[in-house]
């Protein structure tokens, strides 16, 4: 599973952040944070926008609480990373790339145990 993880984490990212960068470069809106008027004027230009727009907000605040409460429970570190990643370049990179570090603490966890039951 690591290795789909892997590249659904290349593949989100690029996929979601292409048009991100084709907009930044034609109107200078950095990642579309340093001109949120315009920012928000696009995303919620039309009920459909709006739809997806709240949808994916909800999704992304969702994630981000089970981030926390997922990567706790694991014991993994550096957790706020994901929140920043998640609001910096969005859901689609960031979900995967949290479940190839949580695929990863899952498996340490695995031959841990195994190595205590053997000693």
């Amino acid at each position: 599973m690591k290795r789909l993880y892997a590249a659904l984490t290349v593949i989100g990212d690029i996929a979601s952040n292409w048009f991100v960068v084709i907009v930044s470069a034609k109107t200078g809106n950095l990642l579309l944070w340093t001109k949120p008027r315009e920012t928000m004027a696009s995303i919620f230009a039309t009920p459909i926008s709006s739809a997806f727009t709240i949808d994916l907000l909800f999704v992304a605040l969702v994630a981000c609480i089970w981030f926390y409460s997922e990567g706790r429970r694991l014991g993994m570190r550096r957790i706020p990373v994901y929140w920043l990643l998640t609001l910096a370049f969005g859901l689609a990179g960031t979900l995967p790339f949290f479940l190839y570090h949580r695929e990863s603490r899952l498996q340490e966890r695995s031959q841990s145990s195994l190595r205590q039951t053997w000693a």
